[in-house]
């Protein structure tokens, strides 16, 4: 099968189409021929230094398809299914590619109302945002939630997931994507290149911080007391529990997780109208050098997905 690999770390033109044999399934494990494939910034961590495995990997987690073949064991997909999840994370998986087997309960049955491209979008900046709001936070209605970098890929689907959750959304972007987020639901905007939301917001409750550096200590200070940081950018972010404990805070520092319960109230609001990935650009899975060097810009809209199957 055709999939994306490379031999060393560096820059997307390390990227390159080579053939490998076709993965089997193995005990309560799936094979999915992949229809699509999402592309994340943890992408790109990996491909430059190896991330977490410190060793060259195949890339991809976030993928949409349809089951080919079940390993022994598997009850709750059947060949035929179309599928999509977050297989292994953090462990690397390899979705850049024809085919790929996956944990058969790290996958959920695809919505009838999203295409495997926007179904690819979703499963681990959701995840991520689902986790974080939902599972770290415990947004509830009527609470004040900032999200940082909120027309990016995680940032447009937390303000969704916020605002189905009852909570009163704020967003940092640009101006020009302020008209794309009010579409989203966002209740205030606040564009970071022109005005300090410090200063600028009134207290907030839960705030989701995708940028890291110096956006944990100023957004600590955006927070009435009892409010909850989520950290997303790096494991340093971890320094910041410390920070908000004296001041009646709390800071937590996560990675996203494979989830078959939370992919499957992701799918339930994709399949209720509450949930919708913003497609910045989609490619051909022999593109992949040209989508990281668009992922490694920072200047997309949404996501990026590759097409691998029609």
């Amino acid at each position: 099968m055709r999939a994306i690999g490379q031999d060393e770390f560096g820059g997307p033109e390390v990227l390159k189409v080579i053939e490998v044999e076709r993965p089997e399934p193995g005990p309560a494990e799936v094979l999915v021929r992949v229809h699509a494939a999402g592309v994340n910034p943890t992408d790109s961590w990996h491909r430059a230094t190896g991330g977490l495995a410190g060793s060259v990997i195949r890339l991809g987690w976030d993928v949409s398809g349809v089951v080919e073949a079940v390993g022994p064991g598997v009850t709750t997909l059947a060949p035929g299914d179309a599928v999509f999840g977050m297989p292994r994370h953090p462990i690397p998986a390899g979705t850049y590619a024809e085919y790929v087997t996956s944990p058969a309960r790290h996958l959920v049955r695809k919505p009838a109302g999203l295409t495997h491209v926007q179904a690819a979008a979703l499963p681990l900046a959701a995840l991520t945002a689902w986790q974080a709001l939902v599972d770290v936070a415990d947004v509830r209605p009527g609470q004040r939630v900032l999200i940082h970098a909120a027309a990016g890929g995680v940032g447009h689907l937390a303000v969704q997931i916020a605002k189905a959750r009852g909570a009163h959304v704020i967003g940092t972007a640009r101006s020009a994507k302020h008209d794309f987020l009010r579409g989203l639901g966002a209740d205030e905007l606040v564009d970071y290149t022109r005005t300090d939301f410090e200063t600028a917001l009134a207290p907030v409750d839960v705030v989701i911080d995708t940028i890291g550096g110096e956006y944990g200590p100023r957004s600590l200070r955006t927070l009435r007391e009892s409010g909850t940081l989520v950290a997303l950018a790096s494991p340093a972010e971890a320094y910041l529990a410390d920070q908000a404990r004296p001041f009646g805070l709390r800071a937590a520092f996560m990675v996203v997780e494979a989830d078959q319960t939370g992919m499957r109230e992701i799918a339930a609001l994709a399949e209720a109208g509450l949930l919708r990935p913003e497609i910045d650009t989609v490619l051909p899975l022999e593109r992949a050098a040209k989508a990281h060097e668009l992922a490694d810009s920072r200047r997309t809209t949404g996501k990026i997905v590759l097409t691998v199957t029609d």
